[in-house]
């Protein structure tokens, strides 16, 4: 029982703090400034939760282009710092290098997740705040992915279904990568 709290409390705290990892890096690739007054209203969130881990990474990993790698190293040393907690709190049984993996699949299901959410997020406040902030940073991070999808998907009857194939794009995409980390590891 001890186990299951723990692995739940670290999955909770290294999920929310990867995740807001990942935005950082999505919202810096996207070039979309993090103050207030800018549209933002989660800039200082994503600083005050991130910086303490991004700012000295990036000695050593400066950016490369548009990506933030400070912020991805970040995101992957969260997970991979999980999978061995969990790994030592499970006996430590199988080999180490396998946590290397873990760490990498993890962070891509948590970005796959988070995709989805920003998706859904997106939809409920198109239709019930269009005109807030926080609806229009979400609209400007999910445009990318939706634009691509709006070229072959059509408006059938006025309604834009864009989303929902997004949304079962990284349902497929999520099933796809459990099934190969499922094979690897079995």
């Amino acid at each position: 029982m001890l186990h299951q709290i723990i692995s739940l409390l670290l999955q909770v705290v290294v999920g929310l703090v990867t995740a807001v990892c990942l935005l950082r890096l999505y919202l810096q690739h996207q070039r979309i400034a993090f103050s207030i007054r800018s549209g933002n209203p989660l800039g200082p969130f994503i600083f005050a939760l991130t910086d303490w881990l991004v700012l000295p990474l990036r000695r050593i990993a400066p950016p490369v282009g548009r990506w933030d790698t400070a912020s991805l190293l970040a995101a992957y040393l969260l997970q991979l710092l999980q999978a061995v907690i969990l790994w030592f709190l499970a006996g430590a049984g199988g080999p180490a290098f396998w946590l290397l993996l873990a760490a990498a699949v993890g962070l891509a299901q948590l970005a796959l997740s988070g995709a989805s959410v920003l998706v859904i997020v997106y939809a409920v406040l198109s239709w019930v705040q269009a005109g807030s902030p926080l609806a229009s940073l979400v609209g400007r991070l999910v445009a990318p992915w939706l634009s691509s999808i709006r070229r072959v998907v059509p408006l059938v009857g006025g309604i834009d279904l864009s989303p929902l194939v997004l949304l079962v794009l990284l349902q497929v995409a999520d099933i796809v990568l459990g099934g190969v980390t499922a094979s690897l590891l079995g």
